[in-house]
């Protein structure tokens, strides 16, 4: 595993620019913390004015569309993404495969298309409580980054994944540090079968739950290279204390 750790803020639909005091808080805060690679995705409507508002953290999207421009009402093509001042997008996430109806060859298109456009990406998967009851976790998960992990040129340092354990996303459900252990490694082996050896240096990020009184655990799991964050990415405060959680174990 290669890089930074890599400690990202998904703020949902959440945010009025009331909230980008929160995001400059965070970026003053960032100078602190220099072996730590921190990001924040807010709502599309305050990716300009935040990219505009501060200095070190990464600025990122939370979707994009497949194609890069026509009628399409209300989606934003990832050349959008990236004016509006974006370095990066999350593909994949649970709610947009539930609420959207996405599919894996949606994600890998969005990842594709993205990638094309000199974003770099965060492709979630994650397992619903039931596959895990069933023992279809692992299966689930690497079948899904089979049919997902855009084609990439040479090392795949702009593609992270986020395992999101569907079953923990903002229900304080967290999962035992064996069972992030096994996830993790189980991923880790799918990369280096989709990549070769490059495979390796993609960073496996872990989000569900995350806040400060957990970050630390999760964060020393092998092959945990961040966290996405969500609620607790809201305000600077909570947000921090992850990105200081990180700090601490790096060497």
């Amino acid at each position: 595993m290669a890089g930074l750790p890599y400690i990202v803020g998904n703020w949902k639909m959440n945010g009025t620019r009331a909230m980008l005091n929160e995001a400059r808080a965070i970026d003053r805060a960032a100078a602190r913390f220099p072996k730590v690679q921190v990001g924040i995705a807010p709502p599309a409507t305050l990716i300009h004015r935040m990219r505009e508002s501060v200095d070190l953290i990464g600025i990122g999207g939370q979707d994009c569309h497949v194609e890069e421009n026509g009628a399409y009402t209300g989606d934003l093509s990832a050349p959008m993404l990236k004016d509006a001042g974006a370095d990066f997008t999350i593909v994949g996430h649970s709610e947009r495969r539930e609420y959207h109806a996405e599919n894996d060859a949606h994600v890998n298109a969005k990842a594709q298309a993205a990638l094309s456009s000199g974003l770099a990406v965060i492709l979630c998967v994650g397992e619903t409580e039931a596959q895990r009851d069933a023992g279809d976790a692992e299966g689930i998960v690497t079948a899904q980054l089979e049919g997902s992990c855009p084609i990439v040129d040479g090392a795949p340092e702009k593609l992270s994944v986020a395992y999101e354990p569907v079953w923990a996303i903002g229900t304080g459900r967290v999962p035992s540090v064996e069972d992030v252990a096994a996830m993790h490694k189980a991923i880790r082996a799918k990369l280096v079968a989709i990549y070769g050896d490059a495979g390796a240096d993609v960073r496996i990020l872990y989000g569900g739950s995350v806040k400060a009184e957990n970050a630390a655990e999760l964060l020393a799991v092998p092959e945990v290279g961040g966290a996405l964050v969500g609620g607790a990415s809201l305000t600077a405060e909570s947000f921090l204390a992850i990105v200081g959680a990180a700090v601490s174990l790096v060497d």
